[in-house]
């Protein structure tokens, strides 16, 4: 009676197997629960959307690179205007040091220019200079005797509001009390100086982009619109670099 007994349950059993077998997943999947009005989803779904993400940005990267090491030489140098770019803000840190100066030392006159018959040279390559006291520096120019008069004219045009005296190869300057009006005049210098040297850098600029266009029959609107982003984040970083010694020099003049 037993053996009939399980015989009878024998078929039940197996079609019970069957089915978990061939539908596994049916107690083992678990799905994800949102509660009402949230957006927080599985760590697992969050883990799968950040590394999708993160391969995206990473082959854009790649692929910025990419462009830009194949064919951006094939339009333009760029490492040249950013050398053109960068003079620009090196010049403009060159006539803040000769011209606008308001220390009473030797140094002070040091890059003053003198136009000669020969060029132009430094003040300190043609005359000895040295202070003899807080108000008063003297140039020998008797090593160049002949450039006396160009080298007095120099000062006497710098923006330094000197007026030397000239006694033989001897350059006598008095070196005035800087006053409030003379520290103001003089960071407008600097102000008309940086303007002028933004003239410069926006010239640059515009002529790098005109040589990228002239290339833009040979490869896509694309790469030349990333060309001409390179070429204007390059002038901004550089306009900045303007700003900033303008706004160094000027809290050097106004104290």
């Amino acid at each position: 009676m037993a053996m009939n007994h399980l015989s009878f349950l024998r078929p039940l059993l197996c079609q019970s197997l069957v089915r978990h077998v061939r539908c596994p997943l049916a107690t083992t999947t678990r799905v994800p629960i949102l509660l009402p009005n949230t957006t927080h989803y599985p760590a697992a779904c969050a883990r799968l959307y950040a590394t999708k993400k993160a391969k995206a940005k990473a082959k854009g990267q790649s692929a910025k690179m990419n462009i830009n090491s194949a064919l951006v030489e094939d339009i333009i140098n760029l490492g040249e205007v950013k050398e053109d770019m960068t003079a620009v803000v090196n010049a403009l840190k060159d006539d803040f040091t000769r011209n606008l100066s308001i220390r009473t030392s030797p140094g002070a006159l040091d890059h003053i220019v003198v136009t000669t018959q020969d060029g132009k040279f430094p003040l300190n390559q043609l005359g000895q200079i040295s202070m003899k006291s807080p108000q008063f520096i003297m140039v020998n120019m008797s090593g160049f005797p002949e450039a006396t008069a160009a080298a007095a004219r120099a000062l006497r045009e710098s923006s330094m509001n000197l007026n030397p005296e000239v006694d033989g190869t001897i350059i006598k300057v008095a070196i005035p009390k800087v006053t409030r009006e003379h520290r103001e005049n003089l960071s407008k210098v600097a102000k008309q100086l940086s303007n002028k040297a933004k003239d410069s850098l926006r010239k640059v600029r515009s002529n790098a982009v005109t040589e990228v266009k002239k290339a833009k029959e040979g490869h896509s609107e694309d790469i030349i619109r990333l060309i001409e982003k390179q070429i204007q984040q390059m002038a901004d970083n550089i306009a900045a670099d303007i700003d900033k010694q303008l706004a160094a020099k000027t809290k050097e003049l106004l104290g």
